[in-house]
């Protein structure tokens, strides 16, 4: 069932209930003792060796970068979890490897969208939450739909604050119009009309520094995770901050100016970091400089990474599973506290997780891929994986990482690393998916105790360790991962009738290795609404791995309006080992006029009533001779030549909601400008989305036109109360009539 946990009221100014309660104050937390600020700058598509801290190039300047590796932790072999960015800073968020981890491919072509997280999946910022954290995400965030309340919007995951990118394609531009602040786009009217008045880093900073400016010196510690898009495509630079580059260096505009987006890069840091010690947080702050993958190659022209050393002496580049493709800078500082020096050991960005838990004292979920390296980094020792994990599955390559994969880079890949003796396997798939047999994919093998640049392949005189890695990669797979339940989750039907009562159900999972002690939980409602437990709220513990849940009766009030939204927040409070921990989770539910009987078998979801309909033309309409019928009768429907037996059909604008009671498992239809309208004119322009319970679960991205084909939906609706059918039009009006055909129900 979707949920977003942790959603700020300000992302849905339109709702009723305009404002909550916010999570309990954590004064208590101070008083167990208070973890660190934490500031993680994640840079995009930075190269191992464009820092001067790694690399013998000395032409970049990165100063200030530099000072915090002199004056923290350098670490020299640190991993992304992918070769792209989406798959990677999931894995950084929720600390799973590929084999696990919920993104595992940037996105696909515009029209099928961009991975989101599930709703299991538990990032360190709602964890860091558990412990009284403010927290921010200002940048590129490139997951989920670029909707507001969907449980892939940053606030759903944990980040009070969010301003930034969250589509991926949004956040390659240096000059956008907008930016999303938390639930509301913000327009940027520099950039109006294609004006190119203001670089967005300058507006991330500022972002940045307000943060740190409100929170600095509060009662909570917090957590800010910064994400510009330096040095990402396109190659742009505002002329204010570019740098000279000799012509002696060899390097094209493209190169100096990339060369100047690290420059500017490293400015930013620096920013932060005089902040920090402006307001005397600095030795309170814990500060981490990384990278989501190895340097690129992009832009028009396109860069040549090469002319400055970026992958310094590793082999490959983004999108290589080679060194050079997921080995990334990593520099951990907090003066006072970290102990000077390098360190060595394979450390993944999937670690920054239970280090981050274990430094605020934080509960650590038992089912993640990463280990704490909290004891590294004053001077112990942390423990080691016994291998790692890469997976590569991009529909894109560029010339020189396709190169560096033998022609193969738009083929399927697979990476492990063993601890124990430094071997590490990458192998091709024959093409996008991935066979079951081992014999169906080329491997190489490497020894990187003596081949850093991986080179020598040493797989035909080493097939015993061949056999031993691959056997890793099978185990490392798992496609349908489930996390288990961490914090308080609220569930139960999105569809509110006035008057009436429905069940909502309140459960606070603990999926750590230790029991929770004293579990209480509360319902929060709108104003004039009623809500009654009808079981007990409070218990002695939560086992480890175990939950607690509590049911409640919600009414709301004869006069509420039809069609309005309102929010319902659940809380919940629970001691680990004497420390308090707080949790909150919300739930948008909708006032209809009735709530219609969910269907009990499978069906045609045209011969079910619907729970509420809008149409700019009337009913649903179901026939050619425009009729206005009942829901009920679902005549045939043509599209694209194919006769249905059944059909629902729709004038744009169009938002049908039907009640599904939580019983569905899947829905499938096929959805387009249907050929009667077809025939009467070809100026039919649509666009059609399914929501289920105010998610996002389908959407034709591309106009559906007379001349196009019709787009096949096969979406799974387990758990969703209201499921909402959306055709928006361009404007063509009376040729807009769009069909749901054979729209079948599983139940």
């Amino acid at each position: 069932m979707p949920n977003r946990r942790q959603f700020l009221a300000g992302s849905a100014a339109a709702l009723a209930l305009a404002t909550l309660p916010q999570m309990p104050a954590a004064a208590a937390t101070r008083a167990a003792g208070r973890g660190p600020n934490i500031v993680l700058i994640l840079a995009d598509d930075l190269g191992y060796g464009e820092l001067q801290s790694y690399s013998p190039q000395q032409n970049i300047k990165t100063p200030r970068i530099k000072a915090l590796a002199d004056d923290g932790l350098r670490f020299t072999r640190a991993y992304s979890a992918a070769p792209v960015c989406a798959p990677s800073r999931c894995s950084l968020l929720t600390s799973l490897h590929a084999g696990h981890s919920a993104v595992r491919q940037n996105p696909f072509p515009e029209d099928q969208g961009q991975g989101s997280l599930r709703d299991g999946d538990t990032t360190f910022a709602e964890v860091l939450r558990s412990r009284g954290y403010r927290t921010a995400c200002i940048g590129k965030w490139g997951f989920g739909p670029e909707l507001a309340d969907q449980s892939s919007h940053p606030n759903a995951r944990g980040f009070e604050e969010f301003y930034g990118s969250i589509n991926h394609g949004h956040a390659q531009n240096y000059y956008p119009d907008y930016m999303w602040l938390n639930g509301a786009k913000v327009p940027i009217s520099e950039n109006a009309k294609n004006a190119r008045g203001k670089f967005v880093i300058d507006l991330f900073e500022q972002r940045a520094l307000e943060f740190i400016d409100t929170h600095a010196g509060g009662e909570d510690p917090f957590l800010l995770l910064l994400t510009p898009t330096l040095p990402h495509a396109p190659n742009e630079i505002p002329v204010a901050d570019t740098v000279a580059y000799p012509d002696s260096l060899g390097w094209g505009p493209e190169e100096k100016k990339h060369a100047s987006q690290v420059v500017r890069l490293d400015t930013l840091v620096g920013r932060v970091v005089d902040r920090l010690s402006a307001k005397g947080v600095a030795g309170e702050t814990l500060i981490i400089i990384t990278s989501d993958n190895g340097p690129h190659e992009e832009g028009l022209p396109a860069v040549n990474p090469d002319k400055y050393n970026a992958n310094g002496p590793l082999r490959g580049y983004k999108r290589n599973l080679y060194e050079g493709g997921i080995r990334i800078p990593l520099i951990i500082s907090q003066p006072g506290t970290i102990t000077p020096g390098t360190t060595d050991r394979p450390t993944p960005q999937i670690d920054l997780l239970p280090t981050f838990a274990e430094l605020a004292g934080a509960p650590v979920p038992s089912d993640i891929d990463g280990k704490s390296i909290a004891a590294l980094l004053t001077g112990g020792t942390a423990p080691t994986h016994s291998y790692l994990f890469w997976m590569r599955n991009d529909p894109y390559w560029g010339t020189k990482s396709n190169n560096e994969d033998g022609g193969r880079g738009n083929r399927l890949a697979e990476a492990v690393r063993r601890e124990q003796d430094g071997l590490k396997a990458v192998r091709f798939a024959p093409g996008r998916d991935r066979p079951e047999r081992d014999e169906d994919w080329e491997v190489e093998l490497y020894d990187l105790t003596t081949d850093w640049g991986e080179t020598n392949n040493i797989a035909a005189t080493n097939t015993r360790a061949v056999d031993e890695l691959m056997g890793l990669m099978r185990a490392a797979w798992d496609p349908k991962d489930n996390r288990k339940s961490y914090g308080v989750v609220i569930g139960g039907t999105t569809i509110a009738v006035p008057g009436q009562a429905f069940t909502v159900r309140t459960t606070l999972g603990n999926a750590s290795d230790s029991a929770w002690a004293n579990p209480s939980l509360r319902l929060v409602v709108p104003s004039g609404w009623t809500a009654a437990a009808t079981t007990a709220s409070t218990a002695g513990s939560v086992a480890a791995g175990g939950s607690f849940q509590v049911t409640w009766s919600v009414t709301p009030p004869v006069g509420t309006t039809v069609g309005s939204s309102f929010r319902l927040q659940a809380e919940a409070t629970a001691t680990v080992d004497g420390t308090p921990l707080t949790f909150t989770d919300d739930r948008i539910v909708t006032a209809f006029a009735s709530r219609p009987t969910a269907p009990s078998q499978s069906t045609f979801l045209s011969d079910l009533p619907w729970a509420s309909m809008s149409n700019g033309w009337g009913p649903a309409e179901k026939n050619k001779s425009n009729g206005t019928q009942a829901a009920g009768d679902g005549p045939p429907i043509s599209l694209a030549g194919t006769t249905y037996a059944k059909g629902l059909g729709v004038h744009a604008k169009s938002d049908i909601v039907f009640n599904l009671g939580g019983m569905a498992k899947r829905f499938t239809a096929w959805v387009g400008i249907d050929d009667y309208s077809a025939q009467q004119s070809s100026a039919g322009s649509v666009r059609a989305r399914i929501l289920g319970d105010g998610e996002l679960l389908f959407d034709s991205r591309t106009a559906l036109t007379a001349a196009s084909q019709p787009k096949r939906v096969d979406v799974d609706v387990t758990g969703v109360f209201a499921l909402q059918l959306l055709v928006d039009t361009d404007g063509n009006g009376s040729w807009d009539h769009t069909s749901w055909a054979n729209p079948w129900v599983t139940v």
